[in-house]
């Protein structure tokens, strides 16, 4: 069975190469801090684990003003596979690398000394995280999956396992799946032996049908609610504010014509839930996730994928916020 070594499991997984001193970086220049990031990042690295500088929020730096919107066309590791070179952590989780040399680079400097977390990309270390975001979804876990390598989180648990997958949000409550074209927080090695990845995971995973609906499909769609003002009388924030918001977030779900248009649904709702943590309420959630699944099955997700992902999105938003 594979080992990793960046968790305590044996040899590093990189391929063997001529002995050769490896490249040490000078780093007393730097702030504690971000030395302490890279130094992380250049340990992942030499044991095979692809990395990347990540925000204080957690979430990956934003893109150059060349790769912006996609202009660039994208990495060749990409699903729209580009020819993207750009020396800058662009792209998210498709600019994780192992090369010392771009970790340290200039390029990657700026990004490190804002850095609050290191990421990394479980599939190009052969494995998949089962992102457990509570403590039910913890329970249901230990209940119904195999035990494997378990790392502590903020709110629950990551699971290890060896083997990737698809990456989905919420396929179930509390639980998402971080594989292939994703990034994964470091939160240390953890503890435990890796297991391989069953098929109960694998089972988790709901295919999106993400086509363009046929024609003479929206007319039979279950009719939906919309948002207005009405239904959003205990609300804090201005028609305007909801009505903007919204509008960008069913852009952004439209705009996955090929593939993961339930994904984006989810992290809409989840994001426009959270912004009315404040609010005395009601402000019309449902309705505005009645919205986001309509944009999601437009764009030809099954309707009962799109109903559970955004109804997830929308616990997940709340619950965060509080």
């Amino acid at each position: 069975m594979t080992q990793h070594a960046a968790f305590g499991e044996g040899p590093s997984t990189r391929t063997p190469q001529t002995r050769r001193t490896p490249f040490r970086p000078p780093l007393s220049h730097l702030p504690l801090v971000t030395c302490e990031h890279l130094r992380t990042a250049l340990a992942l690295a030499e044991a095979g684990v692809p990395v990347l500088p990540l925000r204080e929020g957690k979430g990956p730096f934003g893109n150059c003003r060349t790769c912006t919107r996609g202009a660039c066309g994208g990495r060749p590791n990409m699903k729209s596979a580009g020819t993207c070179r750009c020396p800058a952590p662009c792209h998210a989780w498709a600019a994780a690398t192992t090369d010392p040399r771009v970790i340290t680079s200039p390029a990657w400097s700026p990004a490190w000394r804002a850095a609050g977390a290191v990421g990394y990309h479980p599939a190009g270390c052969r494995l998949t995280v089962v992102d457990l975001d509570n403590a039910s979804a913890v329970a249901w876990a230990c209940r119904t999956l195999p035990a494997t390598r378990t790392v502590p989180t903020t709110r629950g648990e990551h699971w290890l396992y060896l083997g990737t997958m698809q990456s989905a949000n919420a396929v179930r409550p509390g639980l998402d799946i971080k594989s292939r074209m994703v990034y994964a927080r470091w939160l240390g090695p953890g503890t435990g032996t890796m297991s391989a990845l069953p098929s109960t995971v694998r089972a988790l995973m709901v295919k999106e049908e993400a086509t363009p609906a046929r024609a003479g499909v929206a007319s039979s769609l279950t009719p939906r609610a919309t948002w207005d003002r009405s239904v959003a009388h205990g609300c804090r924030h201005t028609e305007r504010y909801i009505r903007t918001g919204l509008e960008r977030g069913l852009a952004m779900v439209t705009a996955h014509t090929e593939s993961g248009a339930g994904s984006q649904a989810f992290g809409v709702a989840r994001f426009l839930a959270a912004q009315h943590a404040q609010c005395a309420g009601p402000c019309g959630l449902d309705a505005i996730g009645e919205e986001i699944v309509a944009a999601a099955v437009a764009v030809g997700v099954p309707e009962p994928y799109a109903e559970r992902a955004v109804t997830n999105g929308l616990a997940t938003g709340k619950e965060h916020a509080a």
